[in-house]
């Protein structure tokens, strides 16, 4: 049983350690959001999906513990919690203090990267409301109205009003 409280505890330290890498990487993903350098964002997408690997890895590795732990304690693996485990080690306070420690700071990592994400997914819908602004703003003047020029036979000779030649323009 101790040995298997370790490897829980030593997962849940390096599933800390990625999720706080994963944190790091969403925080420097929020200026370059904000400056909208798609280079950037997409090489700090592809770090966070190596991470995001790695994280299931580990979660893979920790439920497969929690499963040991629960068939030794003779309990039901879906109602076994890591705050029913803490309070389960009172007589072994070196392993509670440690497991506590370690549910603690990988709770606030993830609290964390919740708040840093809904923040950048913000930001994206910002960024992309502005893009369809844009566009709806190139559209409407390709749509805009014509002078009122006639020619002798009453044929309208009127020249449509924005962007001459009714293309987009990528050097204005």
């Amino acid at each position: 049983m101790a040995s298997l409280m370790e490897n829980l505890i030593e997962v849940l330290e390096q599933e800390s350690n990625e999720y706080e890498g994963l944190l790091s990487l969403s925080q420097k993903k929020t200026p370059i959001i904000v400056s909208g350098n798609l280079e950037e964002l997409q090489k700090i997408t592809d770090d966070e999906q190596e991470l995001v690997s790695r994280i299931n890895r580990l979660e893979k590795r920790r439920t497969e513990t929690t499963a040991d732990i629960a068939n030794v304690l003779n309990r039901d693996v879906n109602a076994l919690k890591l705050a029913n485990l803490i309070e389960m080690l009172a007589a072994r306070p070196a392993e509670q203090r440690k497991l506590a420690e370690a549910h603690d700071r990988l709770q606030t990592a993830v609290r964390e990267l919740k708040r840093t994400n809904e923040q950048n997914r913000e930001l994206l819908a910002n960024a992309l409301e502005m893009v369809e602004f844009e566009m709806n703003l190139l559209q409407a003047s390709k749509a805009a109205p014509e002078t009122a020029n006639y020619t002798k036979g009453a044929y309208n000779a009127g020249d449509t009003m924005g962007i001459p030649g009714g293309g987009f323009d990528a050097k204005q």
